[in-house]
C-alpha cells in the first residue's frame, strides 16, 4: 500500500480474533459433518447462495457450520481488505515492489464508476483512454473480420497466430475456445506459447503464409519465448514469401505497453495496438492482448466481455460481505487451506469449452498468491496460495474422481457449468449436468459400505462449490473471469500479501540464460548436477 493507505504495519492475519476463532472452529470441524448441517437448517441451501448477474452459486456443501461462517466473515472485517480493495479501484501503486498502480478493472470501467471525488477524475481520464486504445482494436479487429486486411500478396486473412506466453497467451486462448460458439466462420486463430520449436514449426506448416497474420502480444516486447517464436515466424515468412523484413509488413501487429521497443523491432507505427503499463500480465485480456478475441467473437461481444466483468467489479465492490460472491468464494479458500489443511482446489468445468479454465486459473491464482513474504517484508509462517489443478468433467471422472471420492486427501471443488447450452442438445445436456450434480451430492452424502466389502465405502464430507453460468454468453464469461480476479485478491489482501508482482519466475530465466551463454564459451556458475545434465545433452546431440 501507498502511504496514503491505512498502513500495513503490525498487520498479521493470525493476530486477528477471528483467526483465533478459527483455529478453535477448525478442531471442531474434525467431528463434523456437512450433511448435518442441512438437518439442522432446512434452509441452509438457500441461505447459502449468492446471485450476481447471470452467475448463481451454491456454496451450501462446505464443512462450515455457521459459527465458523461468522468467523470467517469476521477475518474478511478485521483484515485490510475493505482498504485495500479501495486503495486498487482508485489507482494506488499497491504493486509496492514494482512501484504500479493495478487498475485491470479500469479497463471495463465507465466513466463514473469511480465514486471517490479524490480519484474521480483520474479514473475518467484512465477510462477515455482505454476507449481509444480500444477503438484501435476494434478497427483492427474488424477490418480483419470483413476481410480487407490483406497480406504482401493482396489476398484477405484467414489465420491469425497469437505469439505470446504467460497472460499475452492464457487469456486469449481460454476465451476464444470458451466463446466458440461465437467464432468467425472463416478465420482461425492459433496460439503459440511453448518455446518448444515443434509447437509453431508444427503450426506453420498447416497455413498458407499469403494469407498468415501474427499477432506479437508482448508487454515489454523483450520476452525472450515470445520474440524466439516470432523469429521463426519471421524467417517462414521470408522462406517461402521473400519477404526478409517481415515483421515491417501487414502480416505482423504489435500488441504492447511498449511502444518504442516495437517500432525498434520494426512493427510499423500503425500496426502496434498499445494498453497501458499498469495492465498486468495475467490481467491483460481485456486490452488490446484481446485483439484475438475480438477477430475471433467480433468486437461488439468482446464489449459485452468487458460489460461482463464490470458488472462485476461492481458487485464486488458493492454487495455487503456476507452477500459478495469473490469474498465468500475467497474466505473458503482460507478455511480449507489455513485451518483445515488442504493442500490442493481442483476446478471441474462442466463444459468442454471451458477446458483451459484451470490452466488459466493456475497462472492467476499460483503466480499472484505464491508468496512468502508479507506486504510489509516479513517472513510469513502460514500458507499462502492454494495449488490448483482440474479438468473438464465428465472426463475427470473416469480418471482423478477415484481420489477425490475414496483417496485420504481433502480436496474442496469448484464445480462450473451453464445451465443453457446453444451448441448441446438436450439429452447430453441434461446428462452433463446430473453428472455434475451427481458428483458434487455423493462427495458430501457418501455410502456405508456393504458388509464384507470396506472397499465399497465413500466416506463423504468432501466440500464443494457449484457456479452456474445461465448460459456461456460473452458477458457471462467475463464475470466468471473477473470473479476469479477478484477471489484471488481478497486472498492476497487477507494474507497480507502483493498479488501483483512475480519476482519468484526471475531466478529461473537468469540461471537459464547463463547456462545457454555457456556455449559461447563463458562461464556458467551452476550446481555440479545441472553442469553434468547439460553437458550429457550436448553429447547426444553432436
Amino acid at each position: 500500500m501507498t502511504s496514503s493507505s491505512k498502513t500495513t504495519h503490525n498487520y498479521n492475519p493470525t493476530n486477528t480474533p477471528a483467526w483465533k476463532t478459527l483455529e478453535q472452529q477448525a478442531e471442531k470441524a474434525q467431528q463434523q459433518n456437512i450433511s448435518d448441517f442441512f438437518d439442522q437448517n432446512p434452509q441452509r441451501s438457500s441461505q447459502m447462495s449468492v446471485q450476481s448477474g447471470e452467475l448463481f452459486l451454491d456454496y451450501s456443501k462446505n464443512l462450515v457450520s455457521d459459527a465458523t461462517w461468522q468467523a470467517l466473515l469476521d477475518l474478511a472485517a478485521q483484515s485490510l481488505l475493505e482498504q485495500h480493495r479501495a486503495a486498487m479501484f482508485s489507482g494506488e501503486k499497491i504493486n509496492t515492489t514494482e512501484g504500479r498502480a493495478v487498475l485491470h478493472g479500469a479497463l471495463r470501467a465507465e466513466v463514473g464508476d469511480q465514486t471517490v471525488a479524490s480519484a474521480a477524475a483520474e479514473s475518467d481520464q484512465r477510462v477515455s483512454l482505454v476507449k481509444q486504445q480500444l477503438a484501435d482494436v476494434e478497427l483492427v479487429s474488424e477490418k480483419i473480420r470483413g476481410g480487407q486486411w490483406f497480406g504482401s500478396t493482396g489476398k484477405a486473412i484467414t489465420d491469425v497466430i497469437n505469439i505470446g506466453i504467460g497472460g499475452s497467451d492464457l487469456g486469449p486462448k481460454l476465451a476464444c475456445s470458451a466463446l466458440q460458439e461465437f467464432a468467425h466462420p472463416d478465420i482461425k486463430l492459433h496460439f503459440i506459447s511453448n518455446v518448444d520449436g515443434a509447437e509453431i514449426l508444427t503450426t506453420l506448416k498447416k497455413l498458407n503464409p499469403e494469407t498468415t497474420l501474427v499477432a506479437l502480444a508482448s508487454k515489454t516486447f523483450t520476452t525472450h519465448e515470445t520474440l524466439l517464436n516470432a523469429k521463426t515466424a519471421r524467417n517462414w515468412f521470408a522462406e517461402t514469401l521473400g519477404l526478409e523484413n517481415a515483421q515491417s509488413s501487414s502480416h505482423f501487429v504489435g500488441l504492447t505497453a511498449n511502444r518504442a521497443n516495437a517500432l525498434a523491432y520494426g512493427i510499423p507505427a500503425d500496426q502496434i495496438l498499445e494498453f497501458a503499463e499498469w495492465v498486468g500480465g495475467r490481467y491483460s485480456l481485456w486490452s488490446s492482448i484481446g485483439l484475438s478475441i475480438a477477430i475471433s467473437i467480433g468486437f461488439e461481444k468482446f464489449t459485452e466481455m468487458l460489460a461482463g466483468a464490470r458488472e462485476m467489479d461492481l458487485h464486488f465492490q458493492q454487495a455487503p460481505l456476507t452477500e459478495n460472491m469473490p469474498v465468500i468464494m475467497a474466505l473458503l479458500g482460507i478455511w480449507y487451506s489455513n485451518f483445515l489443511d488442504a493442500q490442493s482446489n481442483a476446478v471441474i468445468p462442466y463444459c468442454e469449452r471451458l477446458l483451459l479454465l484451470p490452466s488459466y486459473l493456475q497462472q492467476l491464482d499460483m503466480e499472484s498468491n505464491g508468496k512468502s513474504t508479507t506486504l510489509d517484508g516479513e517472513s510469513i509462517d502460514y500458507q499462502t496460495g492454494a495449488i490448483l489443478w482440474g479438468q473438464t468433467g465428465t472426463n475427470g471422472q473416469h480418471a482423478f474422481f477415484q481420489l477425490l471420492h475414496q483417496g485420504t486427501r481433502m480436496v474442496p471443488i469448484d464445480f462450473v457449468a451453464a445451465a443453457v447450452d446453444n451448441l448441446s442438445n438436450e439429452e447430453h445436456h441434461r446428462v452433463l449436468l446430473g453428472n455434475m450434480l451427481a458428483q458434487a451430492s455423493a462427495l458430501m452424502c457418501g455410502q456405508e459400505a456393504p458388509e464384507g466389502e470396506p472397499y465399497r465405502y465413500y466416506p463423504g464430507n468432501k466440500p464443494s462449490n457449484v457456479l452456474l453460468l445461465d448460459q456461456l454468453s460473452p458477458k457471462n464469461f467475463g464475470a466468471l473471469i473477473a470473479l476469479y480476479e477478484h477471489k484471488v485478491f481478497v486472498q492476497g489482501s487477507i494474507w497480507n500479501i502483493n498479488s501483483f508482482d512475480q519476482w519468484g519466475v526471475e531466478l529461473g530465466k537468469k540461471m537459464a540464460n547463463q547456462l545457454l551463454a555457456s556455449d559461447s564459451g563463458v562461464q556458467a556458475e551452476l550446481d555440479p548436477s545441472t553442469t553434468a545434465l547439460f553437458a550429457h545433452i550436448k553429447k547426444c546431440q553432436e
